[in-house]
């Protein structure tokens, strides 16, 4: 899980985008309209992130393909949250950036 995370988050350039998105749905889960309006993200770049964060086991959707789907973290991210926790602290320091 930590590999996974360290590429998603601080490895590759959408990192800081999927790091905010999961540490919104660690509060509460959202479907992807309601998520680019509270980040204030294109909906099509939260699709595109929620896609990639769901292929690598990091959520899960209630009512896949419909358009009110609910995204929450899978319960993997849930256990290892810490190790989230600290990538995206650290990643967050070094855009002058916390999370």
């Amino acid at each position: 899980m930590k590999h996974i995370l360290l590429y998603l988050i601080s490895g590759t350039r959408g990192g800081e985008t999927r790091g905010r998105i999961i540490s919104l749905l660690k509060k509460t889960p959202l479907n992807a309209h309601r998520i680019s309006n509270v980040l204030n993200l294109d909906y099509k770049t939260v699709q595109h992130h929620l896609r990639v964060l769901e292929k690598n086991g990091l959520l899960e959707v209630l009512m896949k393909g419909d358009y009110g789907a609910m995204y929450f973290l899978s319960p993997e991210l849930e256990m290892n949250f810490k190790e989230f926790a600290e990538i995206w602290d650290k990643f967050g320091k070094e855009c002058g950036k916390s999370s």
